[in-house]
């Protein structure tokens, strides 16, 4: 699977995109991430799991501590892909709304 797709496919769930804006804070332990949910700690694990294989977290050791960091290049990818998609609506709104304003125009002569 290319980078693109692990990215999406890894957002596409509210957990993990969550789990996402809670390490855009800082570092936190997997108990500290799990807080949050109603799920058990395995569960959350195997979310934290496909971020990691995604490339949109890492995991640290500090002694007995295992800290998550966010790794946010694959967003910049993500980002780069939207913004195509970003301009191209821009642009179709935009001659929307030259249109509507030649209908306006129209009615008002």
């Amino acid at each position: 699977m290319d980078q693109l797709s692990a990215t999406l496919s890894a957002l596409a769930d509210p957990t993990r995109r969550a789990i996402l804006a809670r390490l855009a804070q800082g570092a936190s332990s997997v108990t500290e991430l799990a807080r949050p949910f109603a799920m058990s700690l395995p569960a959350v694990s195997k979310h934290l799991k496909v971020l990691e294989r995604a490339q949109l977290i890492e995991r640290g050791r500090t002694a007995q501590w295992r800290p998550c960091r966010l790794a946010p290049e694959p967003l910049k990818e993500v980002a780069s892909w939207v913004e195509q998609y970003r301009l191209l609506w821009e642009d179709r709104l935009d001659r929307l709304e030259d249109y509507l304003m030649d209908i306006q125009k129209g009615k008002n002569d």
